[in-house]
Formats: structure tokens, C-alpha cells, sequence
């Protein structure tokens, strides 16, 4: 695998744009997207980048240049010229215009893998009661609207009918959101900001990033009666507004996995509707608490009985709330996978163990089927 600055590229293509349906501008402009999610908004690291890739790959060519792309960044609002706090020296920063495009680019990417996915269903070990309720689903007749349709379900039918890698689906294999339902969900994701996310060559809290902007754009533009609020957690947990995702980083932390729980739970006791739920992405083990005096007992040898009896005495104050709990693990640990089995059997949630690849995927999936919940 090649990598740039430690960015794995060997996924993308890069060639000589000779395409002129498509200009070199909005070319440029999918990559430098890409980058400014690995760079967490640095408009600077990411078109350093961006000209390292023009050398390798001849992005651009004498008639326009990476200056030409910024001048055009500039003039479509996608970034600003600002001056220093302790200086008047002026740079150049990434726009709320670009903050949205990095939204919309993220779904795109994301909704785009659910709608070629060939899985259809849950990679899943452990699952709720209720995960073979079809009640929700109805068999698309002539009428029902395109946008009703439940990919994933669809299918699962078509591969279950045919035993085939091929797609060949039909009428019979498709089914719609049941209209008798309202799609009315609040959900809160907790993200993992533990220095962990970032080590042994593995950068994890990107694609965790791309989920929650992805997730984000689904919500506001999709389900606008939905609510999303995302949490980050390391040592403490703390609420991070719509437009400060594409900045996220990962610091110096431990896990405090029981901050993150009771900051959401707080948050859902808020709202109004029946229906919520809390997504969380977490590459390793709780190793934090911290102790009614302010300081925080920590621990990251092996899973300490201190921490880890609090994980599932919060899982089941989320249980008698009615707020299930749905684990990401991107880890494959048997002793992780234990705690989380424990840790969704306490809480009657849900538990995926997940690479990096299908994160998005799936907890897309796990959204748009758990929030068709009769109200």
C-alpha cells in the first residue's frame, strides 16, 4: 500500500484530466475534500498535500494550476482569508459552504457504498429480540414511492431468492417502509477521541469522522423531524456542535466510556419523542472513570473490574430508559468482544465488530432500520 504523510492512497486513482465533461476544478476539488477530512479542516496541510499529489500524478497542467484551484476556492466561497489573532499576518480557512460540502461529500461516499452493498443485512454476532421484526416493511406495489424503497431488505431478498452473486433484482424481491409507521428517531453518537484511535499505523477517527458528518447530512436533509447530537469522549465526554466535525482530533486521552453514556443519556431525557438511541464508535477498552473528588482513576492494563461494573451499570440505566445502546468495535480483541457482548446484554442493545472499510455502511444500515419504530 502507498501512502502520502501517512494517508493511504493506494484506493484512489490519479491520472492526467482529460475528461472535459468534468473540469479540472471540481477534479481537484473531490480530492482536496478527501484531504481536509484527514487534516481536520487545515486548509494549509491539505493543499501541501494536495501539490504533493500534483508532482506524482500531474493533477493539473499549464492552463490551470493548484494557485488557479485556490483563487477559484476563494471566489465560490469555499474557503476565506482571516487574520491572526496574535498577528496581522492573513490566512486562508476553510468556509461553513465547505464545512457542508464535506458533509455532502461524506454521504455520498457512505450512502453510495449501502446502495451497491451486496450484504443486504447486519455483520452482526449479536443482535436485540426485535432484529427479525419485518413489521415496519410492507412489498412495494404499484404507487409507492421510489424513495420508500429499503435497500438493504430488497436485497437480501433478491440474493436469499437467486444464491447468486449476480444482480438480478425483481418486483417481488422488493420491499418499502411501511406507511403506517412514522420515521421519527433521536440519536446520539458518541466517537471515541482516545489517543488509541490514532496508533499502531491505524488511523480509525477519520472514517469515524466521515460516519458522523455522513450521519449528519442524512438527518438534516432526509429526516429533518430526526435529531442527532454527537458526543466526543476520551477522559471526559463532551457535546461537539454540526460544523466543528470536520476539525475533530484525537488527544491524549484515555476511554471514559461511562462519561460518554451518562452525557447521552442526559441529552435523551431531553427530548420529546419516543423513539432514541445511542450509536457509539470505540476502537478499545474503557480505562477511565472519573471520581466524584474531580481527579480519574485510570487503567489500561487489561479491563479493571472498577471500570468496566460501571460501563454495565450505566448500559442497564439505558436499558430502563428504553435508550438502546448499539456498539461499533473497531477492534477484534476476544477479550474487547467479550466485554462488549457483556456490555449489550446489559443494556438489550446491539453489538457490531467492525474493520474500517464497512463502518459507515453499517451504521448507516443500523440507523434507517432502527429508527422505524412504531410511535
Amino acid at each position: 500500500m502507498k501512502f502520502l504523510n501517512n494517508i493511504p492512497i493506494s484506493g484512489w486513482t490519479f491520472s492526467n484530466f482529460s475528461n472535459e465533461k468534468i473540469s479540472v476544478f471540481d477534479k481537484l476539488l473531490e480530492i482536496f475534500k478527501e484531504l481536509l477530512t484527514y487534516t481536520s479542516g487545515d486548509f494549509d496541510e491539505a493543499i501541501n498535500w494536495l501539490r504533493e499529489l500534483d508532482k506524482e500524478y500531474l493533477l493539473t497542467n499549464d492552463d490551470y494550476t493548484i494557485d488557479d484551484f485556490i483563487n477559484d476556492l476563494l471566489k465560490k466561497g469555499y474557503i476565506s482569508t482571516e487574520i491572526g489573532v496574535n498577528s496581522s499576518k492573513e490566512f486562508l480557512k476553510i468556509t461553513s459552504k465547505m464545512e457542508k460540502a464535506l458533509r455532502k461529500f461524506a454521504l455520498k461516499k457512505i450512502f453510495g457504498q449501502i446502495k451497491k452493498s451486496k450484504q443486504g443485512n447486519h455483520k452482526s454476532k449479536f443482535s436485540s429480540p426485535n432484529d427479525n421484526d419485518l413489521s415496519h416493511f410492507k412489498s412495494f406495489e404499484y404507487g409507492d414511492s421510489f424513495d420508500k424503497i429499503i435497500i438493504s431488505e430488497s436485497l437480501k431478498n433478491m440474493y436469499t431468492r437467486t444464491g447468486s452473486d449476480e444482480l438480478n433484482l425483481i418486483s417481488d424481491d422488493i420491499v418499502v417502509t411501511n406507511g403506517a409507521f412514522k420515521s421519527q428517531m433521536s440519536t446520539v453518537l458518541m466517537i471515541d477521541i482516545s489517543h488509541s484511535m490514532i496508533l499502531y499505523g491505524e488511523d480509525r477517527i477519520t472514517p469515524a469522522k466521515k460516519v458522523a458528518m455522513a450521519l449528519a447530512e442524512l438527518i438534516t436533509t432526509r429526516y429533518p423531524k430526526d435529531t442527532l447530537d454527537i458526543i466526543v469522549f476520551g477522559n471526559e465526554a463532551k457535546v461537539v456542535e454540526l460544523k466543528d466535525l470536520p476539525y475533530l482530533k484525537v488527544g491524549p486521552f484515555h476511554t471514559n466510556t461511562v462519561a460518554g453514556i451518562q452525557l447521552a443519556m442526559d441529552i435523551l431525557k431531553r427530548k420529546k419523542n419516543n423513539n432514541k438511541q445511542i450509536l457509539m464508535i470505540t476502537d478499545g477498552k474503557p480505562s477511565c472513570l472519573k471520581l466524584s473528588d474531580g481527579s480519574f482513576y485510570k487503567n489500561s492494563a487489561g479491563l479493571d473490574p472498577k471500570i468496566i461494573n460501571k460501563c454495565y451499570n450505566m448500559a442497564k440505566q439505558a436499558r430502563k430508559l428504553k435508550i438502546p445502546i448499539t456498539t461499533f468495535m473497531i477492534a477484534r480483541d476476544s477479550y474487547l468482544q467479550h466485554f462488549v457482548r457483556e456490555f449489550s446484554k446489559a443494556n438489550g442493545g446491539k453489538a457490531f465488530y467492525t474493520g474500517l472499510d464497512n463502518l459507515g455502511e453499517m451504521i448507516f444500515e443500523d440507523y434507517n432500520n432502527n429508527k422505524k419504530r412504531k410511535i
